[in-house]
């Protein structure tokens, strides 16, 4: 028999990640993300946009966690950044550069505590931020395409992260 989201066999855990949001534009990707860091115990969103939390798309994909997820929007993901940074959480950009790691190759360097940015659809985290995160990883990919969909990188990446 098939699990309720009451029944399911789950327990609450909360991870001491922050998922950093570079420009991303997409509600259906914003819903996603809700989603996600919802699944994940992820434990805040940081926006560098207003996210749209009137649309339907994005209603429809977070499934009510932009509710239940603590989120807010900065006017400069670089400080917050930068205050993460004092707090002791490892940056960390999930983006494809000559000088990025396999995002396997993380778990060596993984702390308690993780700040994940994440980029526009189209551009990707901005060079502004590369410059400023500790570390920059990417997703082993084996076709002929050199990108995912954020949410579907993002979804990857918590996966890695989260999982002891």
């Amino acid at each position: 028999m098939q699990h309720t989201h009451k029944t399911t066999p789950f327990s609450a855990k909360k991870h001491h990640i922050t998922i950093l949001c570079d420009g991303l534009e997409s509600p259906a990707n914003v819903g996603a993300i809700f989603r996600l860091c919802d699944a994940f115990g992820v434990e805040e969103i940081i926006f560098n946009q207003e996210p749209d939390l009137t649309s339907n798309r994005l209603k429809r994909t977070a499934r009510t966690t932009e509710r239940t997820i603590s989120f807010r929007t900065v006017t400069d993901l670089n400080d917050a950044l930068l205050q993460l940074k004092e707090k002791e959480y490892l940056t960390v950009a999930l983006e494809i550069t000559n000088q990025s790691n396999a995002l396997s190759s993380i778990r060596t360097l993984l702390p308690n505590k993780i700040a994940l940015v994440i980029g526009n659809e189209r551009q990707g985290v901005s060079e502004r931020i590369l410059k400023q995160v500790q570390e920059v990883v990417h997703i082993e990919m084996f076709g002929k395409n050199s990108s995912m969909n954020v949410a579907q990188a993002t979804a990857i990446a918590l996966y890695e992260l989260t999982k002891h």
